[in-house]
């Protein structure tokens, strides 16, 4: 019984430090430590069904929110 308990423990303890080492081993071809490079956000492109009108406001042009205002991108 004891032993199940410490097995679940150190179970515990390793998944709660899984991301935190993950996250510092970042390393160049020479093996030492480098800054971890993040992935470029991509821009949202225009989706098909959004119109710009002669006011210069964004529409959507079909769907159920047809004629409603959006966020041009």
């Amino acid at each position: 019984m004891f032993r199940k308990i410490v097995a679940a423990a150190a179970i515990a303890s390793l998944m709660g430090v899984t991301p935190a080492m993950a996250a510092s081993t970042c390393r160049n071809a020479q093996g030492k430590f480098i800054k971890c490079q993040t992935a470029p956000v991509k821009k949202k492109a225009t989706p098909a069904n959004v119109t710009k009108g002669k006011d210069g406001k964004c529409r959507f042009s079909s769907g159920p929110k047809k004629g409603q205002f959006t966020k041009c991108s």
